[in-house]
């Protein structure tokens, strides 16, 4: 039996590598994942909270976990229906939580063990929730660091993205490098594992339950589709010149204050000098240059467009019709906005973004404020 370090090893490297995965289901019979798994999720806040069962963490054994590896080998192991609780949202509304049994906690967190090492290496660098060593942190450090010179925002906010997780999609997505029929339908019965609330059975038709272990991880694998989409698509499609072209009536200014200069007229020289500030040195609306950047934090994405807004509106239609037809997802009207990055700020992660612009602040005689992204606490916070 492989310790669970080489199982997990063996999984980084043929995801590394792009080759596909054949033989996941037999993992499943390893103990040593099972006490790995335990070891991550025993002290959690959940494990005493029991689901439609009183199974709770206090009736952990190495007998139970030999009981459900017996259960697997048989292909006898089926997932209990996930308790529903309503937790509050400060909008007012609810949100739907599933509380899994301990054993289904258990033989997610194994799944999850597998299915992580095997995708994380294939992620998108631009995809920043649920993920080990990236986060909040990591997300906003990569718009402030490399997002300079953006003209405008674009937030795409999906609607209850959790709950309408295609089942289908999901199961063919997994079957694209997962070749085991057997651990597909293992993750297709958690799916459809449905839900108790009030003692009345609920049919789960699409989503993964929030509250589910694995639920995070499947979400980064379906919306991997965006990301290569978003990558592979829009980005090239919107992204062209090195630079930008240098701005005529700047041009104008430099050979005024040189030629101020040789007659040394510094009255005139301090007068240039102060237009000169007020006028970008490369042309704003340069038709050759164009640049799209993109963020993801679980459902939350930002796209940062250099360009004019009715190509920017036509970003926000492409994106809205690649997750309706291909993910059947929607974008929330009254959260997916295209705002100015100068005269406005977008919402992500729990900040306001904007573009800074101060032709008066200057460092060693350049303009070092203008165009850098500025991340502020809203003041409601």
């Amino acid at each position: 039996m492989q310790s669970a370090d080489t199982v997990l090893g063996i999984l980084r490297e043929r995801g590394r590598r792009g080759l596909p995965c054949s033989e996941l289901y037999r993992q499943m019979f390893n103990p040593q994942l099972y006490l790995v798994a335990y070891g991550r999720i025993y002290s959690n806040k959940g494990a005493m909270t029991p689901g439609v069962s009183q199974e709770t963490v206090d009736g952990m054994s190495l007998g139970k976990v030999g009981r459900i590896i017996d259960a697997m080998r048989h292909e006898r192991y089926r997932f209990s229906p996930v308790k529903r609780v309503h937790i509050p949202k400060k909008n007012g509304k609810t949100r739907p939580l599933g509380l899994p049994t301990w054993s289904d906690k258990l033989v997610g967190e194994v799944m999850r063990l597998l299915l992580e090492a095997f995708f994380e290496p294939q992620f998108s660098d631009r995809s920043h929730g649920f993920r080990p060593k990236r986060g909040c942190h990591t997300a906003l450090t990569e718009v402030g660091n490399t997002w300079t010179g953006t003209t405008w925002f674009i937030e795409g906010d999906i609607s209850d993205c959790f709950g309408s997780i295609d089942h289908q999609v999901v199961i063919e997505t997994l079957a694209e490098r997962i070749h085991d029929g057997r651990f597909l339908r293992l993750v297709r019965n958690m799916l459809e594992a449905g839900y108790m609330e009030d003692w009345t059975w609920g049919a789960t038709l699409s989503g993964a339950p929030q509250g589910g272990v694995l639920s995070p991880l499947l979400s980064n694998i379906y919306l991997h589709r965006l990301d290569s989409f978003v990558e592979k698509v829009l980005i090239p499609h919107n992204t062209r010149g090195r630079s930008r072209a240098r701005n005529p009536a700047y041009l104008e200014v430099v050979n005024a204050i040189a030629r101020a200069r040789k007659r040394g007229d510094r009255a005139e020289v301090r007068s240039l000098r102060k237009q000169q500030r007020s006028i970008p040195s490369v042309d704003p609306n340069d038709p050759g240059f164009r640049r799209l950047r993109y963020a993801r934090y679980a459902d939350d994405t930002l796209l940062g467009f250099i360009g004019p807004r009715s190509e920017a509106e036509e970003i926000k239609r492409q994106l809205a019709v690649f997750l309706r037809e291909d993910l059947k997802l929607e974008l929330s009207p009254e959260k997916t906005l295209i705002t100015h990055a100068r005269k406005g700020t977008a919402s992500f992660l729990g900040y306001e973004i904007t573009v800074q612009h101060n032709d008066r602040q200057a460092t060693r005689g350049r303009r070092t404020a203008n165009g850098s992204i500025a991340l502020r606490v809203p003041a409601k916070v």
